[in-house]
């Protein structure tokens, strides 16, 4: 591997990548884009039968609060029902339940028969009802923790609430003027003023496309494992159901092989892995990690192992326990967008907003648009002649003539949208964590970085109230605006190599360079060792508060997987290339008029395309990181370019901070890794219950505050692993409540 290779490796390249399964959009009441669509259960992305039929529930409760809401109250012979539900499982039958107790009329359909995932379960198959200290709304109680007893506990809560599903399979629902047409695949179209999504993830099982996949011996489910006494059986995957079938079969006297890709079983429950061992242990039960399967015979299976070989494996038997796909054909036959598709209406609006973004920051760095947005005609008096009108160093002078500048309005939009969309934020999520760390960014951004430049500097500068010393070192003259550049106090908060500009000067700057020098290698290292990177990128940078308060909705929207994990290291090149210009520009200084000052200008404004000023600062840091907010998450900038975050990632490589896991508490919902800004595998740490140590990580506490087990929290290890620390500002709901 060559040096390049083992920076990039070390730095960033061995954590996990894992990708975000494809589920329907909605919002955290189940609603969708569709207006009266809900969406409930597992789709939800949450896999807890307690999750399930909380959500069923409030469903319900959300469409008997929505305004102008009448309920039909059981009238007969209505052709249209207040509610259709699709789907037969605890959400369905929670919804059903919560319909029938407030007097709507519903109808209910399954297509096989009711609570069908749950009696496909194999016989006697423990039940894990997580959060223990949860009770679901409505009316449905899940507490049994064998899958026969459940089952009968399910089916008595139903026929006591009077709910049977109607047997028929939907084939897709149209908002058609102010309700629904429920097409069935025989024909019958239904009318309904609200539809109750609670299908689960009913689709097609996932399948491993090699030869003799379709032979008889292959099945997806197991129903009673004595069928497989003294059978030869292959059992493929890595989940809890790979792992629950394995060891039932091997309990019932089948000679069991388990296949799976991966070298550590990373998603599976503690109790599951820990039977898993035992079984193997005792020398009941093979185990193949890191395997994969190359075809399937009559009478055997070709397995590549490891090391490169392939195996034959003598076999009756298979089953293929990777999971399922979500109805993904039903949600695009009913319009029901889905998590990381675009239509092409998409495309359009994303390059109309792009559009508009090349407009704003042309105005705002003095382009065309910003001159003629000022020029005399538009205006019978300009700003700056206003301001002359007013009395020199007094208030309105001050403000109109920082107004004279679009950074002015611009910053004054930035901090405007911080301040709404933050208090949207704290009102949102209601953890004390986000409380507090939403309130300081919104002070961050209003008073250093607003405030103090834009207003008070030049205030006080104009009524001679600072000291000559300090503005002849800080703020030099000059023959525009206020007279003073106050706009380098910016360089208190925002660090280089984030803001260059303070740095790269024609001559140097001394204090600024002190104060560059002691952010940039003393205090945020002191920082990121003790708290992470986050705790300046989410805490105090202000790309990191437009990111976590109106980007607070559009954090899923992060991609995930492996190339967008290499494309990280685009942070690197940028902070290569500020490096670069730094030393052209002390040689510059050193030797004026040499090779390195003529080198130094040509990158920062001159070369084409590629000067720093506009591709780095311009076109990633404005144009792309704000333009692709609501389509690629909030955080764009930050995790793929920003120089200073590139530089904080090595810092952060030596950092105590980590996310926590209780690993014994993981059900591999997936929850976590699908909410982080910066698209990190949250949940491969958190199954094998590993500190997550992924420079990336900005502190958002997206995935402790949405895990819905309570498994994460925020602390600090030692060298060798140990925890010397935890958090004590509450970012989890679920550990508050415990």
């Amino acid at each position: 591997m060559n040096p390049i290779r083992r920076y990039l490796h070390w730095l960033h390249g061995q954590w996990p990548a894992g990708a975000v399964e494809r589920l329907p959009e909605c919002n955290q009441d189940g609603s969708t884009r569709i207006p009266g669509l809900y969406i409930v259960g597992d789709l939800r992305g949450v896999p807890l039968l307690k999750f399930a039929a909380d959500s069923g529930a409030r469903a319900i409760h959300a469409i008997r609060a929505m305004r102008g809401f009448v309920a039909a109250n059981g009238e007969a012979g209505a052709d249209v029902v207040d509610v259709a539900i699709l789907g037969g499982g605890v959400s369905g039958a929670a919804a059903a339940m919560e319909a029938t107790k407030h007097g709507l009329t519903f109808r209910w359909f399954e297509a096989s028969e009711p609570f069908s995932t749950i009696v496909n379960f194999p016989r006697r198959k423990p039940i894990f009802t997580y959060p223990k200290s949860m009770t679901p709304a409505g009316e449905l109680r899940v507490s049994a923790d064998v899958k026969e007893a459940l089952v009968e506990e399910l089916v008595a809560q139903a026929r006591r609430a009077g709910v049977t599903p109607e047997t028929a399979h939907v084939a897709r629902v149209e908002r058609r003027g102010d309700g629904f047409d429920v097409a069935l695949s025989d024909a019958r179209t239904i009318r309904a003023r609200h539809v109750v999504c609670a299908l689960g993830k009913s689709g097609d099982f996932r399948r491993l496309n090699v030869p003799g996949e379709r032979l008889d011996k292959v099945t997806n489910r197991l129903h009673d494992p004595a069928d497989f006494a003294g059978r030869r059986v292959l059992v493929v995957g890595g989940g809890d159901s790979a792992l629950e079938t394995a060891v039932a079969l091997t309990d019932a006297g089948a000679r069991v092989t388990l296949s799976y890709r991966g070298d550590t079983f990373a998603r599976p429950k503690h109790e599951n892995v820990e039977a898993l061992a035992r079984a193997q242990n005792a020398g009941r039960l093979r185990v193949l990690m890191s395997s994969t399967v190359k075809e399937i015979r009559p009478d055997a299976v070709d397995i590549a192992t490891g090391d490169g070989r392939v195996e034959p494996l003598p076999n009756d038997d298979v089953f293929v326990m990777i999971g399922r796909e979500a109805p993904l054909g039903f949600f695009r036959r009913s319009g029901i967008h889905l998590h990381g598709e675009r239509s092409r209406r998409t495309w359009v609006a994303f390059a109309s907003f792009v559009a508009f973004c090349v407009a704003l920051y042309n105005w705002k760095s003095g382009g065309a648009l910003g001159n003629l947005f000022y020029q005399r005609h538009w205006w019978p008096v300009s700003i700056a002649d206003a301001a002359r009108a007013l009395a020199p160093g007094s208030l309105g002078s001050v403000l109109l003539t920082s107004a004279s500048s679009p950074s002015f309005w611009y910053t004054l939009a930035y901090s405007a949208l911080v301040t709404v969309f933050g208090v949207r934020r704290i009102r949102r999520r209601r953890t004390p964590y986000i409380t507090l760390q939403t309130s300081v960014l919104m002070a961050i951004q209003v008073l250093p970085l607003f405030i103090l430049p834009e207003i008070l500097l030049p205030y006080l500068g104009a009524n001679g109230l600072l000291p000559a010393g300090v503005l002849d070192a800080l703020f030099p003259v000059v023959d525009y605006g206020h007279g003073r550049e106050y706009w380098r106090a910016y360089g208190f908060v925002l660090a280089w190599p984030l803001n260059v500009y303070n740095v790269f000067t024609n001559q140097p700057l001394g204090w600024w360079l002190a104060i560059a020098f002691v952010q940039t290698c003393v205090l945020i290292p002191v920082l990121i060792y003790f708290w992470g990177k986050g705790a300046y990128c989410g805490w105090i940078c202000s790309c990191g508060a437009l990111a976590e308060t109106l980007g607070d909705r559009h954090r899923h929207k992060m991609p995930h997987g492996p190339f967008w994990n290499r494309f990280n290291m685009v942070g690197q090149v940028f902070l290569a290339f500020a490096f670069a210009l730094l030393i052209f520009r002390a040689i510059g200084w050193i030797w004026p008029g040499s090779f390195a000052g003529r080198w130094y200008d040509y990158l920062l404004t001159k070369a084409p395309v590629i000067n720093y000023v506009w591709f780095v600062d311009l076109l990633w840091a404005g144009i792309l990181g704000v333009g692709l907010y609501f389509w690629f998450s909030g955080h764009v900038w930050c995790r793929f370019a920003c120089p200073l975050a590139a530089l904080m990632h090595i810092y952060t490589r030596f950092s105590r901070f980590r996310i926590l896991a209780d690993k014994k508490k993981c059900i591999s919902c997936n929850v976590c890794t699908s909410v982080c800004h910066q698209g990190i595998d949250v949940m491969q740490f958190a199954n094998r219950g590993a500190p997550m140590e992924d420079p990336e990580c900005v502190r958002c506490s997206a995935c402790v505050q949405s895990c819905p087990t309570g498994v994460l929290s925020f602390g600090q290890v030692d060298r060798s692993g140990r925890v010397v620390s935890r958090d004590t500002l509450p970012a989890s709901p679920v550990r508050m409540r415990e």
